[in-house]
């Protein structure tokens, strides 16, 4: 599972041009869920997101989390994080979890995110317009197999 971190003042999802989500202070996830992925690695993910310390204590230095800062987040499927360019020009998507799979997974993971913060989400295959107001811009790519 692979979680695209960005800090942001504000993000915004919309659909058709209705927003439809929308957070202040805290963190725009873009999830791509791998064929292998499994709970744990929403168990790994998410552990390692509510820790990190990406936003700026008094002196300016990235020193405190986002439950520190009162943070909420948004998270909006992402399934071509899962491509691979390394032959052609055309991206691979193959290790990407099958859609039914997937929805189920980001799913799980929303919902386990939001027993520790505010979460928003966009909708799962749905065709998106996001928004962001980069904070920094701070921007970090965690990979549960990495973790």
């Amino acid at each position: 599972m692979v979680a695209l971190i960005q800090r942001v003042k504000e993000s915004w999802v919309k659909i058709d041009g209705t927003e439809i989500a929308k957070i202040g202070k805290g963190y725009n996830i873009l999830l791509g869920v791998m064929k292998e992925d499994t709970t744990k690695d929403i168990e790994k993910l998410i552990k390692k997101i509510v820790k990190l310390r990406l936003f700026p204590n008094e002196s300016g230095k990235m020193d405190k989390n986002i439950l520190e800062v009162k943070g909420s987040v948004l998270v909006v499927s992402q399934f071509t994080l899962a491509g691979n360019a390394k032959k052609g020009n055309r991206p691979d998507f193959t290790a990407a979890m099958p859609p039914k799979e997937a929805k189920e997974l980001y799913d799980h993971f929303c919902q386990k995110l939001s027993l520790h913060l505010p979460v928003q989400t966009g909708l799962f295959g749905a065709m998106m317009e996001v928004g962001i107001i980069n904070d920094g811009p701070v921007t970090l790519i965690l990979d549960s197999k990495k973790l």
